[in-house]
């Protein structure tokens, strides 16, 4: 088998962060799409598909302050709503995906995940090993974990995905949603400019000015996604993750980029 591409779908770009559980289904739909045409060229490759939370899972982990852990009486709740908002999205996703003609699979992490305070321990990855292997196309999420610490954490698509780089060995991950990573906050800065590229010799500097996230995000934003990616190119010096727009996905999975985005790579 080949090894897999891991390609994020983030949760800014599938849904409005501003307003609690707004799916962009236009969005999703040209998505998976643009990703069947690819996969239709390319049967062989094995990729993992993973979504963030958007407006469906941060709206609830917000609300019930859910990354701090169980905190009060209601913290319960919280990993509830959170789990089913999440669940929600990722039947929409793997919805999407059926009718473009991709064998999706849904898969919840809270189910085969364990952290401990905050830090993912131990991850379920030979069901998803056996299903690349089959040719389908498991899809994971951004999710509220089990914690023996704290009771309950929060982890991002991209720790999840961190946590799998081990065992499955991807040689890419491409997060689809920011259409780079700038200088400056393009939303405030009209002349920000994209940076193509992020290796040993400048991410202490592109790091420092880097800031959050637009709307509600439990997660972090780009500077924390950012600075896991860095972490786990270190660990695993033969990856490359590539940050862009969703336009940009069927050039990103042919090793090039037609517009802005940005590569995070050891050298």
């Amino acid at each position: 088998m080949n090894k897999p591409i891991f390609i994020k779908l983030g949760g800014s770009m599938l849904t409005d962060k501003t307003t609690a559980e707004r799916l962009v289904d236009q969005t999703l739909k040209q998505v998976v799409t643009d990703l069947s045409a690819w996969r239709q060229a390319h049967p062989n490759q094995p990729i993992l598909l993973g979504h963030g939370g958007g407006s469906f899972g941060h709206y609830w982990a917000e609300r019930y302050q859910t990354a701090q852990g169980i905190i009060n009486e209601q913290s319960w709740w919280g990993v509830a709503r959170v789990a089913d908002a999440m669940a929600r999205l990722n039947r929409a996703v793997v919805g999407a995906c059926l009718d473009a003609d991709l064998p999706a699979i849904g898969i919840q992490p809270m189910a085969s995940s364990l952290a401990n305070a905050g830090e993912i321990q131990q991850i379920g990855s030979q069901p998803l090993a056996t299903l690349l292997a089959a040719g389908t196309i498991p899809v994971i999420y951004g999710d509220v974990l089990l914690d023996v610490a704290q009771g309950c954490t929060i982890a991002s698509t991209e720790r999840i995905f961190s946590a799998l780089v081990g065992p499955l060995q991807p040689t890419q991950i491409i997060l689809l949603g920011e259409q780079a990573v700038y200088d400056a906050d393009p939303r405030q800065h009209a002349d920000a400019q994209p940076i193509p590229l992020i290796n040993r010799t400048n991410y202490a500097t592109i790091i420092a000015r880097l800031g959050g996230s637009h709307g509600v995000d439990v997660t972090g934003g780009m500077r924390n996604k950012v600075e896991a990616m860095w972490q786990l190119v270190q660990q695993a010096p033969q990856l490359e993750i590539w940050i862009c727009g969703p336009q940009q996905l069927q050039s990103a999975l042919s090793g090039q980029l037609n517009g802005p985005g940005t590569i995070i790579k050891l050298d």
